[in-house]
């Protein structure tokens, strides 16, 4: 019964979101091309929609809401990281942008 159980918590936590963490500064940035910073937003804001989206309600987030609440905080922490992460990206990138007078991407 108690491998049952710590066999179901695992499944749980592994399957609880995880989204990416982008980096908010990469080597290279200060040599992009004004097309590649664009590329670079919209990488950014695909990243923090889809952190955002592992914040709703989904059946793995109530399972683990109802069975292993530690593992629901742990993916709110991790979702609000992502989130914020994703959001320095692009401002880091449309800051760039401004900088090279770059024109259609801010």
């Amino acid at each position: 019964m108690v491998a049952v159980l710590g066999l179901a918590l695992s499944v749980l936590a592994a399957g609880c979101a995880t989204p990416t963490v982008v980096d908010t500064r990469k080597v290279g940035d200060e040599s992009l091309s004004c097309s590649a910073i664009k590329d670079e937003i919209a990488e950014a804001e695909r990243f923090e929609k889809e952190a955002r989206k592992e914040r709703t309600v989904t059946g793995t987030n109530v399972a683990a809401a109802i069975f292993f609440w530690p593992a629901l905080l742990g993916t709110y922490a991790n979702t609000e990281e992502a989130i914020n992460a994703a959001r320095d990206r692009r401002q880091n990138m449309m800051d760039l942008a401004k900088k090279k007078g770059c024109r259609g991407v801010i």
